[in-house]
């Protein structure tokens, strides 16, 4: 139902700026989640059983999952598995609440199917968000796939306290989330790509471990690492405990762009398939099958999902993409994958 309604809506949401359109989107969601899933959902169901796999303990109904950045502070995870996710990641959230970048900071490239943000990690803080989350458990309305949080430093801790910024994130959502991701990659928070050297990673992984008991934590790096800082990171990662690499984030670069549109922050979407590609192919190097890994960048189709599977990624993410494809765009993946196993 929703998908046919998506050729009329989408001129309407463009019309409007980019972020008013997300806000406009999220309210609505989150008023009245339960019906907008349920008409998601009229006529589709669940992903065909044969999509399920396991991702470091996690049961996900499809391999397809929600990258983190769409829906900061869990407002509409009653609604994200209607659309036919495995798996849904929220945040990016951190330990204080904060504004974010002043606006306007997100950007369509419409001729591109490509999105710029510098948003900053605007949230709620960690705090309100496990509360959201405790009462949706407590309520009984928690999601029947796994929602992870994906954690950041916030903007007025200074890079040697990330570890207990962090930590702090990870100790309030314990026990509420199924899983954790450390974003050390955003582009968009000052020095929080410093964290991503060996130095910082050896203080800041075990500090978040600390916090997590038996919670699967996964770290998210960015696709503009040098193949030696990747093989760095992961073997850290492996090293302190972790279950799993996200790869990967926004990226930096322009070139892979037709136009420059002259606005700083992380691209997304189709531009940065290769990019991100090139990032995937070095994780998994370097993981050598120790680790999962979890492939997100550009990834349109089921044909972009099935390489990422076959190149050895556990599962994959998007987010940029169900922007200018609309809610239809998971249950065309799921079908179309389920009718190649």
């Amino acid at each position: 139902m929703l998908s046919t309604l998506w050729p009329v809506t989408r001129p309407l949401l463009f019309q409007l700026d980019a972020e008013k359109a997300h806000e406009l989107t999220m309210s609505m969601l989150e008023y009245a989640p339960g019906l907008l899933a349920s008409t998601a959902r009229l006529g589709r169901g669940h992903p065909h059983p044969k999509l399920a796999t396991t991702v470091a303990g996690l049961q996900l109904r499809s391999p397809v999952g929600l990258a983190a950045g769409l829906d900061k502070d869990g407002r509409a995870i009653r609604f994200w598995p209607s659309l036919g996710f495995g798996f849904v990641e929220i945040g990016t959230v951190t330990a204080h609440p904060q504004p974010g970048n002043p606006r306007p900071r997100l950007f369509r490239l419409v001729n591109e199917h490509a999105l710029i943000n510098r948003m900053g990690f605007n949230n709620g803080g960690s705090e309100a968000l496990a509360q959201r989350l405790r009462a949706l458990r407590e309520r009984d309305l928690w999601p029947d796939v796994p929602v992870g949080v994906n954690i950041g430093k916030s903007k007025v801790t200074p890079l040697d306290e990330a570890p207990a910024d962090y930590a702090l994130s990870a100790r309030r959502l314990q026990g509420v989330a199924d899983y954790f991701t450390v974003n050390v990659s955003s582009p968009n928070t000052p020095g929080l790509r410093d964290l991503q050297d060996r130095a910082a990673l050896a203080s800041l992984l075990p500090a978040v471990m600390a916090e997590v008991r038996d919670t699967p934590v996964f770290l998210k790096l960015a696709p503009d690492l040098s193949e030696d800082a990747i093989h760095t990171a992961v073997e850290l990662a492996r090293m302190e405990g972790l279950h799993g690499i996200i790869a990967s984030n926004t990226t930096i670069r322009r070139d892979v762009l037709r136009t420059d549109p002259n606005e700083a922050g992380g691209l997304s979407g189709r531009p940065i398939k290769d990019v991100a590609a090139q990032c995937i192919d070095h994780t998994l190097r370097a993981a050598a099958g120790r680790i999962p890994v979890i492939g997100v960048g550009g990834v349109e189709d089921a044909d972009d999902v099935q390489r990422l599977l076959d190149a050895g990624c556990a599962a994959v993410q998007l987010y940029t993409a169900l922007i200018y494809q609309g809610p239809g765009l998971i249950q065309r993946i799921n079908h179309d994958l389920a009718g190649r196993q």
